[in-house]
């Protein structure tokens, strides 16, 4: 039997059917569950609900409760929203570690919720909100760092990894944007959900090597509507990751899917994740195709026909990650080879870069960190780092 009840009658041992009230006033992502916490008892007396509603058939009812139940004092005091500090900037060497930390608790967080939704089990998406904030503290710190991890996946852990990615993306473009606070959390949120609906589409099609027939590609391109669907099932999962999960593979132009809407009907955040998806998904090595370089994948992008994306949004992500991303094989004027490490805030075509290699002396050098926006040399070109067979990923020191 459902029941609704006062916030002062739930004990240990309910059965939460529904929590009704605004949801960023309330730490619970699921939308039912059995009360048999102390610490989630804690939780719920400690925030302001319009509606508590409980499952006699599967928990206690009222009538069934025992004296010595624990009842939390602070039932009538609402749950304050965690504060966070602000960071003191650091070095990319200092916060990498860090970062790689961060990275890898991302994988794990993305990889357990979607094999949760695969195996048909309800989305647990506790961690997501605190895990963006971590992102964005090391942003804080230095984006530099996480942004270099983003590019790296094999193609065997890209449907993973590619969530990872696009969220630590979103937050990237959010600040670039001026996003803060709740806002910045939610584009983080919503780009870590946004292809959940690949959890729907059997593992032959989504890792099929070969080019796909109609059919397989149509149940591809349902992975927005699937996604939503499962995300519209979940309680607390809020408005804007329902919306970058349906959205995400829109144009401005209404050539995309699945709505086909333009301009102005999508939102700055399907917009952002629009760009972020494309960029992530041509720069990583796919079961189908190599990887572009982040360079050139941003040159692509560049190049596309007028209202592919929203050029505010664009221009806004390249001033993220630069015309040559971090991880750029790059040749300077001196003929010397080096390195993206880390972007300048002076200057998108005068990046921080890290040499190793002399074309001259066709030989390593004494590697040396030189920032180009002090005019020392320049940027004459990009390189293949296969060409020379240099491990980018060691020389960047991750």
């Amino acid at each position: 039997m459902i029941k609704k009840v006062q916030a002062n009658e739930v004990r240990l041992g309910m059965y939460i059917h529904e929590l009704r009230g605004n949801w960023m006033e309330h730490p619970f992502w699921r939308k039912s569950f059995k009360l048999d916490q102390q610490k989630d008892l804690d939780k719920l007396l400690g925030c302001s609900f319009d509606e508590i509603w409980i499952d006699t058939d599967k928990g206690l009812d009222i009538k069934n409760l025992q004296s010595d139940i624990k009842i939390s004092p602070n039932s009538s005091v609402e749950s304050p929203k965690p504060v966070i500090k602000s960071q003191t900037p650091v070095s990319i060497a200092e916060e990498m570690d860090a970062a790689k930390k961060i990275h890898s608790k991302a994988k794990e967080a993305v990889t357990s919720m979607f094999s949760d939704v695969r195996m048909g089990k309800a989305l647990e998406i506790a961690e997501a909100t605190e895990l963006v904030d971590e992102i964005n503290q090391s942003m804080e710190r230095n984006p530099n760092a996480l942004l270099s991890l983003a590019r790296l996946k094999t193609a065997n852990e890209y449907t993973y990894l590619h969530s990872v990615a696009v969220c630590m993306l979103m937050v990237a473009l959010g600040r670039q944007l001026g996003l803060k606070g709740e806002e910045l959390r939610q584009a983080g949120v919503a780009g870590l959900l946004h292809d959940v609906g690949k959890m729907a589409v059997p593992n032959e099609v989504l890792e099929k090597p070969g080019k796909l027939t109609d059919e397989e590609f149509s149940i591809m391109r349902s992975h927005p509507r699937r996604g939503w669907e499962i995300l519209k099932s979940c309680y607390q999962v809020h408005e804007s990751a329902l919306d970058v999960c349906l959205h995400h593979h829109e144009r401005i132009d209404g050539q995309g899917y699945p709505e086909k809407l333009t301009g102005d009907q999508l939102t700055l955040f399907a917009r952002m994740g629009a760009v972020c998806d494309v960029y992530d998904a041509i720069s990583s090595e796919r079961c189908y195709k190599k990887a572009w370089s982040p360079s050139e994948s941003i040159h692509k992008m560049a190049s596309w026909k007028d209202g592919h994306f929203d050029e505010t949004v664009f221009h806004a992500f390249v001033k993220t990650i630069g015309i040559y991303p971090n991880g750029t094989l790059v040749k300077l004027k001196s003929g010397r080879l080096g390195v993206i490490i880390e972007q300048s805030k002076k200057s998108l075509t005068a990046p921080i870069i890290k040499i190793f290699f002399s074309t001259r002396a066709n030989g390593y050098i004494q590697a040396e960190i030189l920032d180009l926006s002090k005019g020392a040399d320049s940027i004459v070109g990009v390189e293949d780092p296969l060409k020379w067979q240099f491990d980018i990923n060691k020389l960047q020191g991750i």
